[in-house]
């Protein structure tokens, strides 16, 4: 009993100087000079815009000297790692007295290409056009990274206390490959082995008019499993149908596919998802959000989830018919005919247990069914943490009418290359954005409104300051 009471104490003990230490830090977060390391935010962000790293081919090595210049005035350590001509991760550390396990911001410095002759703007001049900021990388994910990058100097600069150390990682060819953090983490894994937290891309804060910004935090991402379906059969003169054609055969079978809705599976983070948006809807909606569950026993309902494109992908594996390829004469039956099909499996599904559902509803043993990529399996962290909750209380402090959810990415985030290491990791960005500015990512027209720069790097300064001493 006397060891039970002890331990109760202890907790309350350490709860207290917990928060007794962020009362005392948040005078000092608000007396540092914002203005100035906000104007400062703008125009670093316009330097680092300026650098072309379309990829391909990439060349993040000029990304990676632009951090090192930027971290070497400041005095913090880092290193570039070329690992291929022209490509480069960039690592740098600013140490804490080691209390706690280290804190880790992650960014790829590659973008996708731009076609100059569908913008407005040149998408890599950074153009401040109304208030807004245009350059490719602007919304993915140059913006992430270059507040990262701020958090770390302004931390320097200010001496800010640490019981964590706070690594700063950009890596190179996220977009096509993911040959930077692979590079990475074969060869440098110890450099954040031990970190108990990581954020990265994979957030999603949209303002919903009328009803607030809703924060989402990326706890979770479907894998990709791509598939190829391939038919043979006879071959011969277009002028004569032949029934059991390779082109027939796979037609017939996709028609089975494009039909079929995998199994619904409710994860407890969608689940909390939908509790949290359950207040921006209204009645009845609301309440059978608030008991998703059950709600989905009632076929009609689940029936019109599985036709909401913003709701089925959370609730399923999916797959998307996206490759279509048969013979390339039109006067010519090919003998060979094959599909790719876009797949999205879940946390915790088993890709063999989906290929074995997937050939059942081919339903042709003739037809030969096989994984095209190197599937990643899919994992997630959860959301009972104190990261997590400075997420929130931080959010709510500068935006109290917004709502902070758990989110499952339909895409992939580097987060799951990170997770195996024992990292909880979450897709956390603080900049809010309307759909038409969000959509704009890999878009043409790519921007960032400047005054949610300047704000969300005073956002992201205090999260990264409270969680790297809680």
């Amino acid at each position: 009993m006397r060891t039970s009471w002890s331990s109760v104490m202890g907790f309350l003990l350490v709860f207290t100087l917990s928060a007794v230490a962020q009362e005392q830090m948040e005078p000092k977060i608000a007396a540092l000079d914002w203005n100035a390391y906000q104007d400062e935010t703008v125009k670093m962000m316009q330097e680092y815009l300026r650098i072309d790293t379309s990829n391909p081919p990439g060349n993040e090595l000029a990304a990676a000297q632009f951090f090192h210049r930027f971290f070497d005035a400041a005095g913090i350590p880092n290193t570039v790692y070329e690992y291929a001509p022209g490509r480069a991760d960039f690592y740098a550390i600013l140490k804490g007295e080691g209390s706690l396990r280290p804190f880790v911001m992650l960014n790829h410095m590659d973008v996708v290409r731009a076609d100059p002759s569908h913008w407005r703007q040149p998408p890599f001049s950074a153009a401040l056009v109304d208030g807004e900021m245009y350059g490719r990388g602007a919304v993915d994910m140059k913006d992430e990274g270059l507040l990262q990058a701020m958090v770390m100097v302004i931390a320097a600069r200010e001496h800010l206390p640490l019981k964590r150390d706070l690594i700063f990682l950009g890596t190179a060819d996220e977009e096509v490959d993911g040959t930077g953090s692979t590079w990475f983490l074969e060869n440098h894994s110890d450099l954040v082995r031990d970190a108990e937290y990581l954020i990265t891309e994979g957030g999603s804060n949209l303002i919903r008019p009328r009803q607030g910004t809703l924060f989402g935090v990326g706890v979770a991402e479907k894998a990709p499993f791509w598939i190829r379906l391939t038919a043979t059969g006879r071959g011969g003169h277009g002028s004569i149908p032949l029934a059991d054609s390779a082109p027939n055969r796979l037609i017939r079978a996709l028609r089975r596919v494009v039909d079929w809705q995998p199994p619904m599976r409710l994860l407890p983070s969608v689940e909390e998802y939908f509790k949290v948006i359950a207040a921006m809807e209204p009645e009845p909606r609301a309440a059978q959000f608030r008991n998703l569950r059950k709600a989905l026993e009632n076929p009609s309902f689940a029936r019109e989830m599985s036709r909401n494109e913003d709701y089925n992908y959370l609730l399923r594996d999916t797959v998307s018919l996206t490759v279509l390829q048969g013979g390339s004469q039109t006067n010519v039956i090919p003998d060979t005919a094959y599909a790719e099909l876009d797949v999205r499996l879940l946390p915790g599904e088993d890709p063999q247990a989906f290929l074995a559902q997937l050939r059942n509803v081919v339903a042709d043993e003739g037809l030969q069914v096989e994984n095209l990529n190197r599937l990643k399996p899919p994992n997630a962290s959860s959301v009972n943490t104190s990261l997590y909750r400075t997420i929130e209380a931080v959010v709510h402090k500068y935006n109290p009418q917004a709502w902070v959810a758990p989110m499952l990415n339909g895409g992939y985030t580097e987060s799951q290359m990170y997770r195996p290491l024992g990292i909880t990791c979450y897709g956390f960005n603080t900049l809010e954005l309307t759909e038409e500015v969000n959509s704009s990512e890999h878009a043409a027209n790519e921007r960032v409104p400047v005054e949610q720069l300047r704000r969300g790097v005073k956002v992201l300064y205090e999260v990264v300051a409270r969680a790297a001493n809680q």
